[in-house]
């Protein structure tokens, strides 16, 4: 995922949550968001990071794609909304600055090229 208006990355590796049950669950259970990776729910306007075990940020996005919101640095135990967002990107914390997203940037998903395996 990338910011377009700041040529900067967000993530090289994003996952998504586009089911209920994976919506649901979202980053609970996991100990860490390592540094390049990121989890958008689709559809979503709220999170909360209760029983979480680390801060994260928070870019939430309209359909297309454009920053709606930033929140940096969620602590467990908290909720945040943006209810005229589609989506919500989760990420490590620190993104946010390091990126310098704000309100307004839009964003887009970057092609990924896969090597085709040479060993068979």
């Amino acid at each position: 995922m990338v910011n377009c208006t700041r040529s900067t990355t967000l993530a090289t590796q994003l996952e998504t949550a586009a089911t209920s049950a994976a919506r649901n669950k979202g980053l609970l259970g996991r100990q860490s968001l390592g540094i390049g990776h990121g989890l958008w729910i689709v559809p979503c306007q709220s999170v909360h990071t209760a029983t979480m075990r680390f801060a994260i940020d928070l870019v939430y996005l309209d359909r297309r794609l454009r920053v709606r919101k930033v929140v940096a640095r969620v602590v467990p135990w908290r909720i945040s909304l943006c209810l005229p967002a589609h989506s919500v990107i989760e990420l490590p914390a620190g993104t946010i600055a390091a990126t310098q997203t704000r309100r307004g940037d839009q964003l887009a998903f970057e092609a990924v090229e896969i090597p085709e395996r040479t060993d068979a």
